[in-house]
């Protein structure tokens, strides 16, 4: 082996000779460096591996908060390179350079470095934060060292058409507005923010003008991050750059307008993947507001196992996508993952033998096999003229993208009770509030209990890191009070986020759904003919073992997939 972490950790007894067979398993499982799986286990911190391994090697520890890396000696290492190996280069005298290492054992790195270099290599120890803390501190992103220099080359450029906006009412002419977005400064720097959102797997890019600035936020794992905030001179070149993207007009600036852009990205690996946005532009105070939701097919799960079904709510699900005939509803507050699980039904379902029909608002990814509308209000097609449509069209199954007025929900029923399988969505808080909410709507019960076979409600939370999570203890009042039994709170361990190079400092890396899923049986159908509030329908539900939006919450922080805080915050106490 190049590495001896090891053998040199369990020389200086930090570790036990168990805890390193545990450690060299997860490391094999996952791919992962000896000394990430030491920490992510518990076994041992940052430090105490850089202090042991500065003991028997007898090379320095150093704090690299501390030192100050001349650019000349960040530019001997490419950032990908000190990436891959965890390494920063910190000073150079003559032909030797000071290299910070995680893992000094690493001949093979250590071989490789001064053959790119050309330098002799002298270690030294530092922890894998602090190295990437350094990287990130003097390397940034690729895609953020291309946005650095268009930044600096529009600062630079005396000729540039980029100009400060002093007034209250911008001044721009059409003409001014396409120029400046056609210079090369700009189109770098839109099309690296597109290429790190892409890369980083943010779901949305944020464009926001304020009074004096103009910020850009991505949003990963469902929370918002600011990436930039630049100079208020940007706002008019980047926002115009992004309208012309998207086939919008640049020219209307008082009303909202909806379009798409189609990315091609070439990834680190060398592949490219095509990716395609879809961009809003609201008009606010300070100029346009521009949103562009990154709808990236490679991301999309329609595997129903790795959602974050409960394997009984699953089976539940399963049986009832299967029925010939009925209304399945998936309810959830937007960005709840709704389209998703109703993309993974409808996939499971799609085979030659079946036809189905979805119409949608708008259609976020294309699915092979399904024939797919996309909802036109503004010359008239909606979901209640698109579902009779549909009807003509011998369909086996359709899927209604929501249920917004009560034609839409009346057609839908007509549908179902004459032998098709409906799909949709609507915004409710749980399952049994579904009822309510259709009654509202006019809807006559006994309708609602003979077409509606069952009720999906949901909430995407964020999973915890599985490499940097640590151990929370919590007194077993709280763990009660939250909705585990008193022996259940008794056993499990939970864990919270600490934060690591793996998942950007956050503690979490990516996000599962939590599902209440409710099937409309006899005795729920009684309720509903007696028009009983949802609570009570509620209370029947969990009686004859329905898991609710808390248990399921319950049951992923048991397991170590979420946290206590992301529980609390997406559901409420039964």
């Amino acid at each position: 082996m190049a590495s001896n972490l090891g053998e040199l950790l369990l020389r200086e007894k930090v570790i036990s000779t168990d805890q390193l067979k545990t450690a060299v398993e997860l490391q094999r499982q996952r791919n992962l460096p000896l000394h990430t799986a030491l920490v992510s286990l518990g076994y041992i911190n940052e430090e105490e591996i850089a202090k042991a391994l500065s003991r028997q090697l007898n090379y320095p520890f150093i704090d690299l908060d501390q030192f100050e890396v001349a650019p000349e000696v960040v530019e001997l290492l490419p950032a990908e390179i000190a990436k891959k190996y965890m390494v920063m280069p910190i000073h150079r005298i003559r032909s030797f350079l000071t290299l910070a290492m995680v893992d000094p054992t690493d001949l093979e790195v250590i071989e490789d470095i001064r053959f790119r270099t050309g330098l002799s290599i002298q270690p030294v120890i530092a922890t894998e934060t602090g190295v990437m803390n350094a990287i990130n501190k003097y390397y940034g992103s690729v895609a953020a060292v291309r946005v650095k220099q268009a930044i600096e080359d529009i600062e630079l450029a005396e000729t540039a058409s980029v100009k400060v906006i002093e007034e209250p009412t911008e001044s721009y002419t059409i003409e001014e507005l396409v120029k400046s977005t056609e210079e090369a400064p700009i189109i770098t720097l839109v099309n690296s923010i597109f290429i790190d959102a892409i890369k980083k797997g943010a779901s949305d890019i944020h464009f926001e003008p304020y009074e004096q600035s103009f910020r850009v936020r991505f949003r990963l794992d469902g929370t918002l991050y600011e990436m930039m905030n630049l100079p208020l001179k940007f706002k008019a070149p980047v926002i115009s750059r992004v309208k012309i993207l998207s086939n919008l007009d640049i020219a209307e600036k008082r009303l909202p307008q909806d379009g798409r852009i189609k990315v091609k990205v070439k990834l680190e690996s060398g592949n490219s993947k095509e990716v395609d946005m879809r961009v809003s532009t609201v008009p606010t105070l300070f100029g346009e507001k521009v949103v562009a939701r990154i709808l990236d097919k490679q991301m999309l799960k329609l595997d129903l196992t790795q959602l974050g079904f409960e394997e009984q709510s699953l089976n539940i699900f399963l049986e009832a996508i299967h029925r010939p005939w009925g209304i399945i509803l998936v309810t959830g507050p937007t960005g709840s993952g709704k389209t998703t699980t109703l993309y993974s039904a409808i996939s499971t379902l799609n085979n030659e033998s079946r036809n189905i029909m979805t119409a949608e608002d708008p259609v976020e990814f294309y699915l092979q096999g399904i024939n797919q509308v996309q909802i036109k209000e503004e010359i008239g097609l909606d979901f209640a003229r698109c579902l009779r449509s549909f009807l003509r069209q011998d369909p086996d199954v359709m899927l209604v993208g929501e249920m917004r007025d009560f034609e839409t929900v009346d057609i839908a029923i007509k549908a179902a009770l004459t032998g098709h399988l409906v799909f949709s969505t609507v915004h409710t808080n749980d399952a049994a509030s579904t009822i309510t909410r259709l009654i509202n709507m006019n809807v006559e019960p006994f309708l609602i209990a003979d077409s509606l076979i069952l009720i999906v409600a949901q909430r995407l939370v964020r999973k915890l890191c599985q490499k940097c999570k640590v151990p929370h203890k919590l007194p077993l009042k709280a763990l009660i009070d939250m909705g585990f039994t008193a022996e259940e709170a008794e056993k499990i361990q939970v864990f919270k986020p600490k934060g690591c190079p793996a998942c950007n400092q956050t503690g979490y890396k990516g996000r599962i759904a939590l599902y209440e899923v409710m099937p409309i049986d006899d005795e729920i159908r009684e309720l509903i003919l007696a028009r009983a509030q949802s609570r009570e329908i509620k209370k029947k539900a969990i009686e004859k073992g329905m898991i609710t939006l808390r248990r399921s919450g319950l049951i992923k922080i048991k397991d170590g997939i979420t946290s206590v805080e992301e529980v609390l915050r997406e559901t409420v106490r039964d």
